[in-house]
């Protein structure tokens, strides 16, 4: 994306949604203010500035609904944006030696076109609302627009209480390289891992692929559930995730039934030394 092009759509989406939570008001943290570049110099500020400014605003952002003009600023923005990271497709991913359908790959979720990913989302289902946090929830909402906590906020209301764990809901995916984001809550292992959390996690994973099958999906991009903020051992994680992959292709094959190419998704190095000796890579 042209250099010049960004930073004038970041000063107009910073001006603009700055706007927005003040005449609608809501609360500015001092972390939040101290983001922002002074009134009236929003055009002097470094692009970098800029982006930190408008990733806080749109992680505050409560689920109101936006007109064409700042759907159409922000869309042009996070697609550039992903199209300058460079977007990886499922054949760039590297193939098991134990199954062709499944592969691996290290890298951020949110350049991944595969045609479904999965987000690890909290039980309010309305993403990360600390600014700037670097949880894969919050890059999820950051990229995919503001559209998606409206979207969420729907769902969360004609459900009418908190996200059970070990289930997902489905949504488009907005300004990312996918068609779905399939949303899930794991356990909450803070380290514990018993029959119970394996269940759970294994219920999330498993739901994930039925969700991502009934959607029409052909491919999906699963991340490490539950192994970040919710302290499930990633070496107790990684070959639950992989016995519950190929118990679900077991089980379609048998039935007949279509499955998925499912990306194992990984950011630490660490993660993905796991899952390339499970996945004899």
């Amino acid at each position: 994306m042209n250099e010049t092009r960004k930073h004038d759509l970041l000063v107009y989406l910073v001006k603009r949604l700055l706007k927005e939570r003040l005449d609608n008001g809501g609360f500015m943290t001092k972390q939040v203010m101290d983001l922002m570049p002074p009134r009236g110099a929003e055009e002097s500020a470094a692009t970098d500035d800029l982006w930190l400014a408008f990733r806080a605003l749109a992680n505050v952002r409560e689920p109101w609904p936006a007109d064409r003009d700042l759907l159409a600023a922000q869309d042009e923005l996070l697609q550039g944006l992903i199209a300058e990271a460079g977007v990886t497709a499922v054949p760039d991913t590297a193939a098991s030696s134990l199954d062709p359908r499944l592969r691996l790959w290290r890298g951020d979720i949110t350049t991944l076109a595969t045609d479904a990913i999965v987000n690890a989302a909290n039980d309010g289902m309305m993403g990360c609302w600390a600014p700037l946090h670097y949880c894969i929830d919050n890059a999820i909402h950051t990229f995919a627009g503001i559209q998606l906590r409206l979207e969420c906020a729907h769902i969360m209301q004609e459900q009418g209480h908190p996200e059970p764990t070990g289930q997902a809901k489905v949504t488009p995916a907005y300004n990312l390289p996918s068609r779905h984001i399939i949303h899930t809550v794991g356990p909450i292992s803070n380290g514990v891992v018993n029959d119970e959390m394996r269940t759970l996690l294994a219920s999330s994973y498993r739901s994930c692929l039925d969700a991502a099958a009934e959607a029409g999906d052909k491919s999906i991009a699963l991340c490490c559930i539950s192994t970040g903020e919710f302290g499930f051992p990633a070496e107790a994680a990684a070959p639950l995730a992989m016995e519950t992959v190929r118990a679900w292709f077991a089980e379609r094959d048998a039935a007949g039934a279509p499955t998925l190419t499912v990306v194992l998704n990984v950011y630490k190095e660490s993660d993905e030394a796991l899952y390339r000796t499970l996945l004899e890579i």
